[in-house]
């Protein structure tokens, strides 16, 4: 089993930053990727950015050049730089961790975007 616990959400007015962290504890060994995913209400969960174990990023589209994706293996965390938030980024993100054919989810951090 993995644990993720993530960390940093908040409200923000637009055009503001912050900056999300997840944190993988158990059974680490063997994670290939890890990832951020966003539910706005009423909307389905949307991939946002993962990272693979070699560094490979992938980011959404809406995102792209505001979101930044980083990790950190010595310290099993992941983070979520997002700069220039717009309202339309409000939701609840979500860290999950890939390892073999397991897919485990964190709870979930609430980001707020005022216009």
């Amino acid at each position: 089993q993995v644990q993720l616990v993530e960390s940093g959400g908040g409200l923000v007015q637009a055009g503001g930053s912050l900056r999300l962290s997840c944190a993988a504890s158990g059974s680490i060994f063997g994670i290939n990727a890890m990832g951020w995913y966003r539910q706005a209400p009423g909307k389905q969960r949307e991939l946002v950015a993962r990272v693979t174990t070699g560094g490979t990023t992938n980011y959404a589209d809406s995102v792209k050049g505001r979101f930044t994706i980083s990790r950190d293996n010595a310290k099993n965390t992941v983070y979520l730089q997002m700069n220039s938030l717009k309202p339309e980024d409000t939701a609840v993100y979500y860290c999950n961790a890939l390892r073999g054919v397991g897919l485990y989810w964190g709870q979930g951090t609430q980001v707020t975007v005022s216009s």
